[in-house]
């Protein structure tokens, strides 16, 4: 045997015992934003992210829109049928839209939603033969990630925490509760700093003076990085930009994050 040929037998088998290259990674690839960044993607009012990593694999919001959630997801080449739970964050129709198709497209899912929700949405996802829990307490939902339980007053909202070798990551909807009382109510749960908010910060209606309040806010809980989209706004998304610099994750229809080694 010569000895090129010898170099790439050893090479290939080399290969053949690496470990899966991001076995260990973190994704969150956004799926359904009312801000462009994947231009291949529609872009409607509403949110939903698709997460990939945990042992459970999890949509978070289904959008306000089910076709065009679901063409998004095949744009991106995600597999409805690869979701094992399915968490709304509140209510309101831009995220909770998408459900009947998400729900025809896949029923062998679990389904988080706010004990506060009305119970026609909690039939639908039982007629649907999907399995239904109920949160109104913080609960763990798989191995390193929970639900903080319903938060706020007249919307009640739930959000999404993933406990990371870096810090917490957390996913809102739209932050009703306010985004510096869901990052307070994360540490206070898990006792770790946030390296990541990404979602709807419901800043989109507030003045300067009022984004900047809660941009101290955010520095003074150390959260390290912010990929504001959906109900933020323009304004808030600039100002955070100023703000956090590199640590500013421009974010909208199609964006995925990756963490690297987060487990």
């Amino acid at each position: 045997m010569n000895e090129f040929k010898r170099i790439i037998i050893i090479s290939i088998f080399a290969i053949s015992i690496l470990p899966s290259v991001g076995a260990n990674d973190l994704d969150l690839t956004v799926v359904y934003d009312n801000n462009p960044y994947n231009e291949e993607l529609e872009t409607r009012w509403g949110f939903s992210c698709f997460i990939e990593g945990l042992e459970k694999t999890i949509l978070f919001d289904v959008g306000g829109e089910g076709s065009i959630v679901i063409g998004n997801m095949e744009k991106l080449k995600i597999n409805p049928q690869k979701v094992d739970v399915v968490i709304l964050s509140h209510i309101h129709q831009d995220h909770i839209g998408g459900l009947s198709h998400i729900l025809k497209k896949n029923p062998d899912v679990v389904v988080y939603v706010p004990g506060s929700f009305p119970q026609s949405i909690k039939n639908k996802v039982k007629r649907a033969g999907a399995r239904l829990l109920e949160v109104c307490e913080s609960v763990e939902i798989c191995k390193n990630a929970y639900s903080t339980g319903e938060l706020g007053g007249w919307i009640k909202e739930q959000s999404l925490i993933i406990k990371t070798s870096k810090g917490l990551v957390i996913v809102t909807g739209c932050a009703h509760p306010g985004i510096v009382n869901i990052v307070k109510k994360a540490k206070e749960m898990l006792r770790t700093d946030i390296y990541l908010i990404l979602g709807g910060f419901h800043l989109c209606w507030m003045n300067a003076q009022h984004v900047k309040g809660i941009i101290n806010g955010a520095k003074k809980e150390k959260v390290e990085k912010v990929a504001p989209c959906h109900c933020s706004g323009d304004l808030a998304r600039q100002l955070f930009k100023k703000a956090y610099g590199k640590n500013f994750i421009l974010s909208g229809a199609g964006k995925s994050i990756i963490i690297a080694n987060a487990f």
